[in-house]
């Protein structure tokens, strides 16, 4: 295993980052400006999140106040042949600094051939057609400090060759460079127990966050049917989190313990999770088959690494009731069961778990619209509860409403240190 490189050089250079990266894009954008009309445009939200209860340990806060901004730059130029998008992301939170961080959603360089479209950069490729979670998604790293719903990705280095035939479309990936996972600080909620350092992390490869991966994918729609076949190998985007004992100095402790001068070792002062990253082979399918209100949906994936192989899936349906009682509104059932044939050595707690969710549309003026979904525990009584809401306030304001709670989680439930992070968060959204 290779361990990260930790001390003041890779403080500075993450501190610096922003800044050249910045420039860089603003460099690209000012050499093509030229070329054509810059189209500006974005998102700016404050998001208020008070948890119902006092928090498990003591730095934690019981509520939290961030703020976030992300617009997008989108250049087009040579008749729309090629183009440049940048879309860069930053979010201050005031009570975890894990949270507060900055990324490249997106610094991308499009052109259009007569055979096949080419795109170079940073960029978010996302796969996958179930509600509850996106099994077959693999390109993106999932930034977890934004959300624990794992839908919220981080900016991946990439070059991608699309080819559109009759038989289908081809997709071909390299991924220069790997995005560690982002987790909760020490102070954060929502955290695991230990937490997890990220400084500590570690890599099967021995190029590191360096290695290149490959990926491919081949989609059809045939008849009502919508498919993907991909094929993934390089760095897993879930990392392993293995315990690590940490003596008073920050040294990570022997198998012998923690020794000090003039008294026998002593067991480690701290005890921390530090991810593990290896290199897997994953071969997956998305299905989506429509059936006038029906949608059976379908994600299966076959992955090898250091350990046993294992086959894991998420497949359900939803359906859905349009105009209710002769009105404007609709209503969705989602029903879907989540599977991983690792059981509890999965690194997360959806094993074998059942999710149902109704999804409801006013189709009004304000885009008014609510999800409200449970995930059940299939072998014992641990439930996670979920509701989403949106409306639109005039042309360019939007409020979001998130709420979660967690119950019946044992003390060795995979989801244990979530068991006081009940919550309620607005987000008030201004487009521009």
């Amino acid at each position: 295993m290779t361990a990260e490189p930790l001390g003041a050089r890779r403080s500075l250079a993450s501190s610096l980052a922003p800044a050249r990266i910045m420039l860089a894009a603003a460099s690209l954008l000012a050499v093509v400006s030229p070329l054509g009309a810059l189209e500006v445009s974005g998102r700016v939200e404050i998001e208020p999140r008070a948890f119902l209860h006092a928090p498990e340990h003591p730095p934690q806060e019981r509520h939290g106040l961030s703020f976030a901004i992300q617009p997008e730059f989108y250049q087009a130029f040579d008749d729309n042949r090629q183009s440049l998008l940048f879309t860069p992301f930053l979010r201050v939170d005031s009570a975890d600094d894990r949270r507060s961080h900055f990324d490249v959603r997106e610094l991308m360089y499009q052109r259009v051939f007569d055979d096949f479209d080419l795109r170079a950069g940073i960029g978010r490729v996302f796969w996958g057609v179930t509600e509850s979670y996106h099994l077959v998604d693999v390109i993106n790293q999932t930034d977890l400090v934004e959300n624990v719903d794992l839908e919220d990705k981080l900016g991946q280095p990439l070059v991608n060759l699309s080819f559109a035939r009759d038989w289908g479309v081809l997709d071909l990936f390299v991924l220069p460079g790997f995005r560690e996972r982002t987790y909760p600080g020490r102070e954060g909620r929502l955290r695991s127990e230990p937490f997890v350092d990220t400084s500590r992390a570690t890599y099967e490869s021995g190029a590191g966050r360096d290695r290149v991966d490959f990926a491919m994918r081949w989609s059809h729609a045939i008849g009502d049917f919508d498919i993907g076949v991909a094929h993934f190998r390089g760095t897993s985007r879930e990392p392993r989190l293995l315990p690590l004992g940490l003596c008073a100095d920050g040294q990570p402790a022997p198998s012998s313990g923690c020794s000090r001068a003039g008294s026998s070792p002593t067991p480690p002062a701290e005890v921390v999770l530090a991810p593990h990253y290896d290199i897997v082979r994953r071969t997956s399918l998305d299905l989506q088959a429509t059936k006038e209100a029906m949608l059976w949906k379908a994600e299966l994936l076959h992955e090898s690494g250091p350990g046993d192989a294992y086959l894991a899936w998420v497949a359900g349906f939803e359906y859905t009731w349009f105009g209710i009682r002769g009105s404007d509104r609709d209503l969705g059932l989602l029903v879907e069961h989540l599977f991983d044939g690792r059981g509890g050595r999965a690194p997360h707690p959806l094993e074998n778990d059942l999710f149902a969710g109704i999804r409801l549309g006013l189709n009004d003026e304000a885009s008014t619209e609510l999800v409200a979904a449970i995930v059940a525990d299939a072998e014992g009584d641990a439930t996670a509860l979920t509701l989403e809401a949106s409306r639109r306030i005039r042309d360019d304001w939007r409020v979001e409403l998130e709420a979660r709670a967690w119950n019946g989680v044992e003390r060795d439930d995979p989801m244990a240190p979530l068991r006081r992070d009940d919550y309620i968060q607005l987000t008030l959204v201004r487009f521009f």
